[in-house]
Parts: C-alpha cells; sequence; structure tokens
C-alpha cells in the first residue's frame, strides 16, 4: 500500500499572495496536486473556470452542502466557497501531496477533521504593502479594499492557530520556506512509523545479528 499523500493547506489575509505562492510552488514540483475550490464568486479577470476555480451557482453549491459533498465551505464577503471532498481523498489516497488554498474559516474547519494535515499561513512583509497588493489587483471597488484591509487586521489573530508562518516578501524565497516545510513534514517520525517498525522487525529477526562488523 503505497503512503499516504500530505495534506497542505495554504491560508492568509486577501493579497497576501497565497495564489501566486502556490503556482510557483507547484510549477518547481508538478508531483504536487492544488486542490480546485468551488466558488459562487464571479471569476475575475484572467480566471479560468476548472483551473482557478470551480465558478456555480448559490443552488449548485446548497446541493453540495447538502449532500455532504464538501469537506469544508465558507462564507467570504458574501460568496461561498468550498472544498470538494471526493477529489481531496482521491489524491491522498494514491500517495500524492495535495494543497488546498482556503480562507481561515475554511482551514480550521479542516483541521478539526484531518489534525494530520499541515497548515501554513502567508503574510506580507507589512500592511502597507498589503494594501498595495489588493489596490494593484484593480478588482475591488473602494469599499471593498478597505472592507479586505479590514478584514486582514482580524485574520492576523489566527496565525497561532497553524503549523507555519512564511511571510511572502521576495515570491523565489517564500517558495524555498514552503517546500523546506514539506520536505522536514515527510521526515516527521509520526508520518514514518511503517518504516521504522521494519527496521526493527528486521533487528527482531536476527538481521542485526548477522549483519557483518556487528560481533566485531
Amino acid at each position: 500500500m503505497s503512503k499516504r499523500g500530505l495534506l497542505i493547506v495554504i491560508s492568509g489575509p486577501s493579497g497576501a499572495g497565497k495564489g501566486t505562492l502556490c503556482e510557483k510552488l507547484r510549477e518547481k514540483n508538478p508531483g504536487i496536486k492544488i486542490s480546485v475550490s468551488v466558488t459562487t464568486r464571479p471569476p475575475r479577470n484572467g480566471e479560468v473556470h476548472g483551473i482557478n476555480y470551480f465558478f456555480i451557482t448559490k443552488e449548485e453549491f446548497y446541493r453540495l452542502r447538502d449532500e455532504d459533498k464538501l469537506l469544508e465551505w465558507a462564507e467570504v464577503y458574501g460568496n461561498f466557497y468550498g472544498t470538494l471532498k471526493e477529489h481531496v481523498e482521491e489524491v491522498l489516497k494514491r500517495g500524492e501531496d495535495i494543497i488546498l488554498e482556503i480562507d481561515i474559516q475554511g482551514a480550521l474547519k479542516i483541521k478539526e477533521k484531518c489534525p494530520e494535515g499541515v497548515f501554513i499561513f502567508i503574510i506580507p512583509p507589512t500592511m502597507e504593502e498589503l494594501k498595495r497588493r489588493i489596490k494593484k489587483r484593480a478588482t475591488e471597488t473602494e469599499e471593498e479594499i478597505l472592507k479586505r484591509f479590514q478584514g486582514a487586521f482580524r485574520e492576523l489573530n489566527f496565525v497561532t492557530r497553524y503549523n507555519y508562518i512564511v511571510i511572502n516578501d521576495q515570491v523565489d524565497e517564500a517558495v524555498k520556506k514552503l517546500e523546506a516545510i514539506i520536505m522536514a513534514e515527510k521526515c516527521r517520525v509520526d508520518r514514518n512509523r511503517e518504516l521504522y517498525l521494519n527496521l526493527l522487525k528486521e533487528g527482531s529477526s536476527g538481521a542485526i545479528s548477522t549483519a557483518p562488523g556487528i560481533d566485531g
């Protein structure tokens, strides 16, 4: 049986650059899958259905929710977002790693169901830089920009619920940190139980005493 894949949950304030980091990480590590969430919000300029999100109606979203087909879901700024349960579980069972780029509400729900996941919080170098990034997108009104900026302050209070924090100042450096986190998590003892149990089994069966050089 193949080893179960790693569930990697990435969150952070709007404008922190989560999407960019996930894309760069995926480019450097094509074996990592990125979960595509469903959402009821309209696509932004350049976003593609099935790649960035599955853009669906609220009626379709309610059906998925009521049929328990979502691993988590949340309402953010008047729109609904959710993660398809079946898709994530299939990837993990194949032994492949998968990234969920989701909001804090959804991340905390997943943490309750999947405490073995790796939870990473992305922050900007400064709040001024965060505001600049949100404005640069030119996809929200001034009122929406202010709402997101104020929301970022509240979201920072949840940092301690995550395992890691990564400052997204220089994209390449931030991606290196994400890769280091993933590598470290793969080397954790509790994720390699079968490996060391097999070594102990070999030792108890006499492999140690018969190995060259062990007895002097």
